[in-house]
């Protein structure tokens, strides 16, 4: 079993169970865990991006984890760099004759890994800052929606995003793509399916369990150790809302509700890329998230199974 792949990629929405999921299967595979999450790769950046780090922790034993905490708060890490750390990790799990596992929401970061996208990468373009400055995040969105390149929209929530998001697309119009070189690598892509009213209550759950296991004091943390609130703000969601409460910007009240919106709407977001992957050839086999976990992993390595009888056949 599990011959004719190189990796197996679990993906889903925030609050979906996917890195439980992943871990257990992992642990059951002896496979290790390649993080697809475009926030966990910050140190000290712990509850604001959800790394559930005791998931991965499995019947006492730690489930190997790559590409979490390899980067320093307030550094602006980027899909170019992710694709060449993804490749160091995944080439170094398989020349050890394990089995490399994807797990994560960020849909862009997965499908260019997937995919093999030849990415270049793209420098500052100030005076082009200088003309979107003025600019509100629902016209740089606009902006955005107009370029036919693969961009990230799932991760776009603060200004800061969006024009970056923007001068990468420019960047792309004006020059070549690099001819460098990606594996095609055969992966079964697995999805967590959570009902939308389950994910929000879920969401709503998690929120406030982050904040009573202290992720207000993390963000003071990360401030008292010199890095800008506007670096903060600029990774959004969390980061984006407990710096603009613990800087005196927002009330707890404005600060909660503000956040769990946002978070909804990045939840819906992540399964618009998710189904947009379908239409650009992907085939997804979604796993209902309720399901009890030990069915879901059968499921999963059935899945493997039966995929690879049909390929042979």
């Amino acid at each position: 079993m599990m011959t004719e792949y190189d990796l197996i990629t679990i993906i889903g929405p925030t609050a979906s169970g996917k890195t439980s999921l992943a871990a257990a299967l992992a642990a059951r595979m002896d496979a290790e865990i390649i993080s697809g999450d475009s926030r966990q790769v910050y140190r000290r950046m712990d509850l604001g991006t959800g790394k559930d780090l005791a998931d991965y922790v499995v019947d006492g034993k730690q489930v190997p984890l790559h590409l979490i905490d390899v980067a320093e708060p307030g550094y602006k890490y980027n899909v170019f760099e992710y694709q060449r750390d993804f490749l160091r990790a995944y080439e170094d799990i398989r020349h050890r004759g394990k089995m490399p596992l994807l797990c994560g929401g960020t849909g862009l970061y997965i499908e260019a890994v997937l995919k093999g996208y030849r990415l270049i990468p793209v420098p500052e373009n100030p005076e082009l800052r200088e003309r979107l400055a003025d600019k509100s995040l629902a016209e740089l969105t606009d902006i955005l929606a107009g370029y036919k390149q693969l961009h990230n929209t799932t991760d776009v929530d603060t200004v800061k995003r969006a024009i970056r998001a923007i001068e990468i697309e420019e960047y792309y119009l004006r020059q070549p793509v690099d001819a460098r070189e990606f594996p095609a690598i055969r992966s079964l892509l697995v999805g967590v399916d959570i009902d939308r009213e389950l994910r929000r209550e879920k969401i709503t759950r998690r929120l406030r369990q982050r904040l009573e296991e202290g992720m207000v004091d993390e963000v003071k943390r990360l401030l008292e150790e010199g890095i800008a609130p506007d670096d903060l703000i600029y990774y959004g969601l969390e980061y984006k809302f407990l710096t603009q409460y613990v800087v005196g910007q927002l009330s707890f009240d404005e600060m909660f509700h503000g956040l769990e919106t946002a978070i909804h709407q990045f939840a819906k977001r992540q399964m618009t890329w998710f189904r947009g992957m379908e239409r650009r050839g992907f085939t997804i086999h979604w796993i209902d998230a309720t399901l009890p976990l030990e069915e879901k992993v059968e499921n999963i390595l059935a899945l493997a199974g039966d995929v690879n009888a049909s390929n042979e056949r």
